[in-house]
């Protein structure tokens, strides 16, 4: 018998009305319910009889849950699945005015794939220990099963290293992890059913590497560890003997704090730049043969494939598999080493064409600020033949760190990992629905906020501070911020705003959620407004009196929301004065109330059968093409929506 303390924490405070429409995410292989509830007699301890079919394994995450008149049984083949099926129990229990309860079910899940996995980036901003567990905490109520932990990069080295000691002061001063913290976050990880799988990223991306041991540098280029972002071609020398002699010591180092059998080393954007403009490197490539065919051109694939093999020797003896980033990938790559594939669908099936196991993080990219349906419709097996398909081990979400602090870290992860979470556990002929993903993403993005997470109060303190020299205006800040994100992929990076390690992510744009909910689903009410006129572009045949009831329901519902947002740019003006890091976003509000004036203007148009005037619709062109400029690398995600409303592409 397995009791179960705390069961608040358990059912992740769902209200009743939300588990009536039984929001589980990720959905279940097999689920069958029936109408009526078990009911707990108290609400301290839940029990669940625990049956052992077969013997344990690390890898069967297979489970069977089961709700009847008499309780819930859990049947599992061994701890993995456990751990799963409790994950869904705490989605199926719901707290009601009368106790506890839970839905009559029958529940028959396993994963789709083996390697569900989140990518956590502390070497750009250093992400204390806390950060790491409560993401944990989300990864296991989500069924993501490997933190892949991503802990040096030109930024920053974040382990503590006994044997090489510079490598953390210099490479840490910001921040590292002792060993000790290690060994707690990896225990922590496993008694969630989370295996750890470290990254050390070389041959590029070594800035804090070679600042700290400069003897591992391709050139003396660097003195000082690099606190600018970008691709800063810092690259080990790889033909120097004494690079591996220290590698050999490091990664033996490193390995001994992580169990898992996998150890990732990185492998991406190294353009070899460093080594072309190094004689003594480009003579070694000569002598090697290293050169295209039919030149003597250095070929910088044809060394990094050397380093990679060298590596490999030493990861072999270390009892782990090699992983990289797919720029490793080539026709020579011997095969045992696994392929991460960041660029592309291809990059997965150029791997396992060649032999290779292989993972998709391309389309998972949360730092990129897509929206939770576009990491949704990425598959790992797209394009991918049934005969290579068992070698694709799953995919990964990945959150690189430039522009998400141990602040905001979790409101970029959260909750859109959750939607990869799906896609990689569910079914693909289940995790169809885009809609209903976003139905039961609401509800567990409230669950992994009452399970510690802070992807919601985070981005609302730092809205108070903002507001906080005219308060007044904080709830018009917070309807502006709400109708916000940050501009799209790289953007950040170019927008003339140059960040650095050291750069305070304290503005709005830091504030604003990398997916509007507001904005998507006032889209969504958009939409059906127009399928409810049954009209497409500028023409259209409805009359006052065609207006269906829902269609009025959507014309009042979008005329509130104008109306809201009208009154919330009359608001603002003080405060852009009164708080400096406001002023830029200024022209940003402004172009809002231009918007709110011209959809209340078209709701008009629309409630009255007015057909388009085409003058009126190239002056909403003009007002709405001006609006959609980014503003302090953050632009209005609503205009889409009304483009449509207006009849324009």
């Amino acid at each position: 018998m397995l009791n179960l303390a705390k069961p608040c924490a358990l059912a992740l405070l769902l209200p009743l009305a939300a588990q009536a429409q039984r929001p589980l995410l990720p959905v279940p292989a097999q689920a069958t319910w029936q109408a009526g509830h078990y009911r707990f007699a108290t609400a301290p301890l839940l029990a669940l009889r625990r049956q052992v079919t077969g013997p344990a394994t690390s890898q069967d995450e297979s489970y069977h849950l089961r709700v009847t008149a008499t309780g819930a049984s859990l049947v599992a083949a061994g701890p993995l699945g456990i751990q799963r099926g409790l994950a869904t129990f705490r989605q199926v229990i719901e707290r009601t005015p009368q106790g506890w309860r839970a839905q009559f079910c029958d529940i028959q899940d396993a994963p789709r794939f083996a390697w569900r996995g989140l990518m956590i980036d502390p070497a750009r901003h250093f992400l204390p220990v806390a950060v790491i567990k409560r993401n944990l905490d989300g990864m296991a109520a989500v069924k993501l099963n490997v933190l892949h932990w991503h802990l040096c990069d030109d930024q920053g080295w974040r382990v503590e290293s006994k044997l090489f000691p510079r490598l953390h002061q210099v490479g840490g001063a910001t921040g590292y992890y002792t060993q000790a913290e290690v060994r707690e976050v990896v225990r922590y990880a496993a008694q969630r059913g989370i295996r750890v799988v470290p990254e050390f990223d070389m041959p590029g991306h070594a800035g804090a590497l070679v600042t700290a041991y400069p003897r591992l540098a391709s050139n003396d280029s660097v003195k000082t560890l690099p606190i600018k972002w970008g691709v800063l071609n810092i690259a080990l020398d790889p033909t120097r003997e004494g690079t591996y002699t220290m590698l050999d010591s490091v990664l033996t180092e490193m390995s001994g704090l992580f169990p898992d059998k996998y150890f990732h080393i990185g492998g991406d954007e190294n353009d070899g730049r460093q080594w072309r403009h190094n004689p003594r490197i480009v003579a070694f490539m000569q002598a090697k043969g290293f050169v295209k065919p039919g030149t003597t051109t250095p070929d910088k694939h044809q060394l990094q494939n050397y380093f990679n093999r060298r590596l490999l020797a030493i990861v072999q003896k270390l009892g782990k598999t090699m992983i990289g980033w797919d720029e490793i990938l080539g026709p020579d790559l011997p095969q045992p080493i696994a392929i991460e594939s960041w660029r592309g669908p291809k990059g997965v099936l150029d791997a396992v064409r060649q032999g290779h196991p292989a993972l998709r993080a391309h389309g998972y990219y949360l730092d990129l600020y897509f929206s939770a349906a576009s990491h949704y419709a990425a598959d790992p097996l797209q394009g991918i033949p049934d005969s290579l398909a068992s070698r694709v081990l799953g995919g990964e979400a990945a959150m690189w760190s430039e522009f998400a602090d141990s602040v905001l870290y979790d409101s970029r992860v959260w909750p859109r990992a959750a939607a990869v979470a799906e896609r990689l556990w569910s079914p693909a002929a289940l995790s169809q629905d885009v809609p209903d993903m976003y139905r039961r993403l609401a509800f567990v993005s409230e669950g992994l906020e009452a399970l510690g997470l802070r992807h919601r109060r985070a981005p609302a303190a730092l809205l108070r501070q903002l507001a906080s020299p005219y308060p007044a205006a904080l709830p018009a800040l917070q309807t502006l911020a709400s109708l916000i994100e940050p501009v799209k992929e790289y953007k950040r990076h170019s927008q003339g705003f140059k960040y650095t390690t050291e750069t305070p992510l304290t503005r709005l744009v830091d504030a604003a959620p990398a997916e509007s909910d507001v904005a998507r689903r006032f889209g969504a009410t958009a939409d059906s407004l127009l399928a409810s006129l049954s009209i497409g572009m500028p023409t259209f045949p409805a009359t006052p009196p065609s207006l269906t009831p829902a269609a009025r329901r959507q014309l009042a519902s979008l005329r509130r929301q104008a109306a809201e947002w009208q009154r919330a740019t009359e608001v603002l003006p003080p405060l852009f004065v009164t708080s400096p890091g406001l002023t830029e976003y200024a022209p940003l509000a402004a172009q809002l109330g231009i918007v709110a004036s011209l959809l209340s203007q078209r709701l008009t148009q629309l409630e009255q059968g007015q057909p388009t005037v085409p003058a009126a619709q190239a002056t909403a062109k003009l007002q709405l093409d001006a609006a959609q400029q980014p503003v302090g690398q953050a632009e209005l995600a609503i205009i889409g929506a009304v483009r449509r409303l207006v009849g324009l592409p």
